[in-house]
């Protein structure tokens, strides 16, 4: 399944998208026509919050919509507007700096490939979602730059997770944009101002369910910026795996339902270039990830 937040007028709802990506299935709708309790259905984090009755929950929800005459619960995805799925987490993201050799090298050296897991984040304000304006602030920064990633999304709360037992932890998988004022990293020679600016974390446009995902560590991802491929790479180059990250950020930290984790960013980020190509207003940048999609966003003009 590739579940949605979406919205039609006033109205937030969570949806799941067909493989064409043409239709969304308005979930709330359809179980309001069913007579089910149906308010939970506004909010992915309430969903997740439901465990695994919510995938139960959503199967009987499909099977009576394919079974019984319920009205129109089908949204043509060009009449409603399609959120980040998560459109304000509840704590920051983290994120995973130099998961990919090559980019620790454009980044410094191969001294800068790191022995450890390089853990950061991104504030909850920071989230924006697919076909959205990415602003440029150019009051504070002149070298925004953008950073393609696979997501994942936490399923369950747990802490002290084993290596081994970590994949029972996610619930999914979707696509972030880590734009970066790289100006501002080097002015406070730390990340959070320069990776938490509003709209700095363009997110979506789904969340693909784990089961439609056979292996997160073969999937190809690549990044164009005005149709240029900037970057392009396979999650088996990682330094660091999944299990492996949630696993060190559990120790002593409480991983909930809802969390997102930013899996770090391949080669061919716009400081890694001689000179830099940093982002201009009106740029377009394109995220496709295999089996994912594409998260689609513009620069401020």
């Amino acid at each position: 399944m590739r579940f949605v937040t979406a919205k039609k007028g006033e109205r937030v709802f969570v949806g799941i998208m067909d493989e064409e990506g043409k239709m969304v299935l308005n979930l709330q709708s359809a179980a309001e026509l069913l007579g089910k309790h149906a308010s939970y259905l506004s909010d992915f984090l309430r969903c997740l919050d439901r465990g695994d009755s919510f995938l139960k929950e959503v199967e009987e929800i499909l099977l009576l919509v394919k079974n019984t005459t319920v009205g129109n619960v089908y949204e043509d995805i060009t009449k409603v507007e399609i959120l980040a799925p998560i459109p304000r987490p509840r704590k920051n993201i983290f994120c995973v700096g130099k998961n990919y050799a090559a980019h620790a090298i454009e980044m410094g050296s191969e001294a800068d490939i790191p022995k450890a897991p390089m853990l950061f984040s991104k504030a909850p304000t920071s989230v924006t979602g697919p076909d959205s304006v990415i602003l440029n602030h150019s009051h504070v920064t002149s070298e925004l730059d953008y950073e393609g990633e696979l997501a994942v999304v936490i399923g369950k709360t747990g802490n002290r997770i084993s290596e081994e037992n970590a994949m029972e932890y996610v619930f999914g998988y979707t696509i972030i944009n880590d734009i970066t004022a790289r100006d501002l990293q080097t002015k406070h020679k730390q990340f959070l101002l320069g990776k938490s600016m509003d709209t700095s974390c363009p997110m979506g446009p789904t969340i693909v369910h784990k089961s439609l995902v056979q292996d997160p560590h073969q999937l190809k991802i690549e990044t164009k910026v005005n149709g240029e491929v900037r970057q392009s790479a396979t999650t088996e180059q990682f330094i660091f795996n999944i299990p492996n990250l949630i696993s060190t950020i559990s120790q002593a930290t409480t991983l909930e339902a809802g969390d997102i984790i930013a899996t770090g960013t391949p080669a061919g980020v716009g400081k890694g270039f001689q000179p830099p190509k940093y982002l201009n207003p009106n740029d377009v940048i394109e995220i496709e990830i295999e089996q994912l999609g594409i998260l689609r966003n513009y620069i401020e003009a």
